[in-house]
């Protein structure tokens, strides 16, 4: 069996063409993130599903990790009338609603083939949080609310994946185009962990690129051996998988290769390439990084979680019951402009 490139790596449109399968095919990637804008992967759910049928194929495994951004509100791939128009972390304020929007996320996704989430977001908010992660935080209740989600992805067999350890909320500025850098004591950032400790047997989780500087005030936590070790493995004792957010961002500096190999060697776990070209994919392949013995044990739990059925009956009742509750905000109108974003990390 070829060894697994422990990447999440990005194809280029609604259906892969002959480079993207050569290459799926010869690097063997522990999964594949899709995107909306940029690469436009989601259109409807045939042309979805065909599209999961190719990266199947082409990496010759059934058990490979597709994954997509669908917390809610503006951050979502799988777009309504097609899919289920679901609302923003920040509307959701109760155990029940928790579950009943991770249950209407895991329909869409469980339906087409897609079987990991990269959410909840368990950010801690705070007046000065950047405009990147406005709408997507719970304004309180984080630990319940989470679990209540994780606990229903789980349950539907899409695998959730936490974010941002170890807490992204301080961050002012935008990860997609600067390097955050955080000042607050340890003793202040307790309070960003304390959502990461209470689910800290969560299957997967994504790290935050910002700066805490006391503990490391010269490396992002992606690639600080100091922050993943000391305070994601060991104060907050996250077990997951760790993925890192999207390398291709601009917080954290180098080629792609580069960017890989420091994440890997401080602790990470899986590279999250982003929403980009082919040269990075093939770039990131081609780096040298190495599934390690530890991943490969967490990554059984994510395979077992993926193989669990769900039950599709419930979908109209759970759908009537949510939008009742939520009346009219699920709204997506919101100031900070994701799709601008996206098109000036791709230039």
């Amino acid at each position: 069996m070829k060894p697994i490139l422990p990447a999440f790596l990005s194809c280029q449109g609604p259906r892969l063409d002959d480079k993207e399968k050569r290459l799926f095919e010869r690097y063997n990637p522990l999964g594949i993130c899709l995107f909306t804008f940029g690469c436009e992967n989601v259109k409807n759910k045939e042309q979805l599903r065909a599209l999961i049928n190719d990266i199947k194929e082409a990496v010759g495994r059934d058990d490979v990790l597709i994954a997509v951004d669908q917390e809610g509100g503006r951050v979502r791939r799988l777009l309504e009338p097609e899919f289920t128009p679901v609302t923003a972390q920040q509307n959701i304020t109760t155990s029940l609603l928790a579950r009943e929007h991770a249950y209407l996320v895991s329909y869409d996704l469980k339906s087409c083939g897609v079987n990991v989430n990269f959410a909840p977001v368990l950010d801690k908010l705070y007046p000065q949080t950047s405009c990147a992660l406005q709408g997507r935080c719970f304004e309180k209740y984080i630990a319940r609310l989470g679990k209540s989600m994780v606990r229903e992805y789980i349950k539907n067999g899409v695998c959730p994946c936490v974010k941002h350890l170890p807490g992204h909320g301080r961050a002012t500025v935008d990860p997609h185009l600067n390097l955050p850098v955080i000042d607050a004591s340890l003793r202040e950032l307790e309070k960003d962990f304390a959502a990461f400790k209470a689910l800290q047997n969560a299957p997967m989780g994504m790290l935050a690129h910002i700066v805490l500087t006391a503990v490391d005030k010269d490396n992002a936590a992606t690639v600080s051996a100091k922050v993943i070790k000391d305070i994601i493995r060991g104060d907050i004792g996250f077990d997951g998988l760790l993925v890192s957010d999207a390398i291709v961002m601009k917080a954290l500096g180098g080629t792609i290769s580069e960017k890989a190999q420091r994440s890997i060697a401080a602790g990470c776990e899986v590279i999250c390439l982003g929403n980009t070209d082919f040269a990075a994919n093939e770039e990131l392949c081609k780096s040298g990084i190495c599934l390690t013995d530890e991943a490969s044990e967490r990554l059984k739990k994510i395979q077992n979680i993926i193989e669990n059925p769900m039950d599709f009956s419930k979908y109209e009742h759970i759908k009537n019951n949510y939008c009742a509750s939520l009346k009219n905000i699920i709204s997506y109108d919101y100031q900070y402009d994701a799709t601008e974003v996206l098109k000036r990390l791709r230039k």
